[in-house]
């Protein structure tokens, strides 16, 4: 594991289960809040993104709050009872909700929770490439804008439009993204 601190909220209604998270789940590496109002937790997610969500399953309140959260981009952990737990975790895997079985053992919960860990980072590295990915598309989209008016009012073709923002790019030391919009603004 890095260095890195880990916001975790835990959302239980049982004493056992928040002293015996508490006392694993400590700073520096983790930064631990916990709630037994699913209002106030559900507030708390809107607020902030926790990197791990631990949700208690509380008579099945727990597992509806676990799927309404589950677009965000919080690793979720729902303790199950061990006699429905094949029939929650059927329910919520679709969601992305990793299950657990409660009561735990300690050894079994530190274990789900590197995986856990392992899963944050995975999301993040995923979530950073999606951005990279709608920047690009947004700049292909601004450049070919920007093409086309210079073939409509100037009169290029799509090449000479394409060399022109190319060269004004290397010109100007500027990105191209940057002619595009100078380009549209001008011309439009």
């Amino acid at each position: 594991m890095t260095g890195d601190t880990y916001s975790v909220l835990l959302v239980t209604k049982d004493t056992k289960i928040s002293t015996l998270v508490s006392a694993m789940l400590f700073p520096p590496m983790f930064e631990l809040s916990v709630c037994q109002d699913f209002n106030e937790a559900r507030r708390k997610c809107d607020e902030r993104v926790f990197s791990i969500v631990l949700v208690d399953f509380a008579e099945g309140e727990g597992t509806d709050f676990a799927i309404d959260i589950s677009d965000a981009s919080s690793t979720i952990l729902l303790f199950a009872p061990q006699e429905h737990f094949d029939q929650i975790s059927y329910k919520v895997e679709g969601y992305g909700i990793l299950t657990l079985t409660s009561p735990f053992d300690q050894f079994y919960f530190y274990n789900m929770i590197k995986v856990a860990i392992a899963v944050q980072y995975k999301v993040q590295v995923l979530s950073s490439q999606t951005t990279k990915l709608k920047e690009k598309m947004e700049e292909i989209r601004i450049v070919n804008r920007a093409k086309m008016l210079l073939m409509q009012v100037k009169g290029m073709t799509e090449a000479e439009a394409h060399r022109y923002i190319e060269k004004e790019a290397m010109d100007t030391g500027a990105k191209k993204i940057a002619v595009a919009n100078l380009i549209i603004n001008t011309l439009s």
